[in-house]
């Protein structure tokens, strides 16, 4: 058996990597899938697995790590970790939540302001001189004072509320339960939900429970003036279904940040102008993916002292 006990397993930078490096000896696999072919002794003294990507962490790459305890992720969502097989095999996982709400949050309502007053093409009528040439930008839809539904009232869909609450906008909300908020309304489903606003932020978590949750029939709830923002998970969405409606004018546009297969996403929204699409960048400053790392780093560094996890999933 080996003395590394710890696994590095996903996409991460060399300061995330330098900073396990710092702290525990460890080896590396790119994927999931690549864990089996890792040494045997090795994989024997495993023991802690740190993640970081969408890779499929199912049971099939938990089994050869015969002494596996930990799957720590690096994210909130942690929809590509299979934590049914982990629970099966006494493997707990966490994940790094609340620090990165901020950004998610931030992120959502600059969709909101960059489709509503189409900056990309402002930026590139001013930055191609054509805008010194004679041209101009069509007049805008105005934000404040719309009405809002945030899908999923969680710690980030409440971060998202509470900054257009500043925009003053109605805001309405369908989550599994009615919340206390300071007056906004509930509604008990995601078509009724969507019936009522114009703008749309999905605020799901990821996963099998919420695959398609926003169905062709609430996409179409929305109606023509409907615009969707996505910083959840790309499998929230029947992405198909929003595709037609976008190029059928069935809805006015969307910002989205997540996509199904990303980052491959499908090439018909490259041909659509009423979408501003992003790279899946919800998280990405260097204060919030820093603060992510060190909740990660905590939660194994408690397994290994046989502490309490920080923030465990399961």
């Amino acid at each position: 058996m080996s003395d590394v006990k710890l696994l590095v397993c996903g996409a991460f930078n060399e300061e995330e990597r330098a900073r396990f490096d710092a702290n525990y000896p460890n080896t590396y696999a790119a994927t999931p899938a690549d864990i089996a072919a890792l040494d045997a002794a090795v994989r024997d003294g495993i023991t802690a697995v740190v993640f970081k990507g969408h890779a499929p962490f199912g049971g099939a790459a938990m089994d050869p790590l015969a002494n596996l305890g930990l799957i720590a992720n690096f994210g909130v969502g942690y929809d590509a970790i299979d934590v049914v097989a982990a629970s099966e095999r006494g493997i707990k996982v966490t994940n790094t939540p609340d620090v990165l709400n901020d950004d998610v949050a931030d992120l959502a309502v600059a969709l909101m302001l960059t489709q509503t007053r189409n900056m990309i093409e402002g930026d590139n009528l001013t930055r191609s001189g054509r805008w010194a040439g004679g041209g101009s930008l069509p007049l805008n839809r105005k934000m404040t004072g719309g009405t809002v539904g945030i899908c999923g009232m969680g710690r980030i869909g409440r971060e998202i509320a509470d900054r257009l609450a500043a925009f003053k906008m109605d805001i309405h909300y369908h989550s599994r339960s009615e919340k206390q908020t300071p007056g906004w309304t509930y509604h008990a489903d995601a078509k009724s939900l969507a019936e009522a606003v114009d703008w749309f932020v999905v605020a799901l978590v990821g996963g099998k429970d919420t695959e398609g949750y926003v169905s062709r029939e609430v996409i179409n709830a929305l109606g023509p003036n409907g615009v969707i923002i996505n910083i959840s998970r790309g499998t929230t969405i029947d992405e198909e279904a929003m595709l037609d409606a976008l190029e059928s004018g069935a809805i006015a546009g969307a910002g989205l940040d997540v996509f199904i297969n990303e980052p491959h996403i499908n090439e018909r929204f490259y041909e659509l102008t009423n979408v501003v699409l992003q790279p899946h960048q919800g998280s990405g400053t260097h204060e919030t993916r820093r603060a992510m790392a060190e909740v990660q780093l905590s939660n194994v560094t408690a397994f290994f002292n046989g502490d309490a996890l920080v923030t465990p999933v399961n």
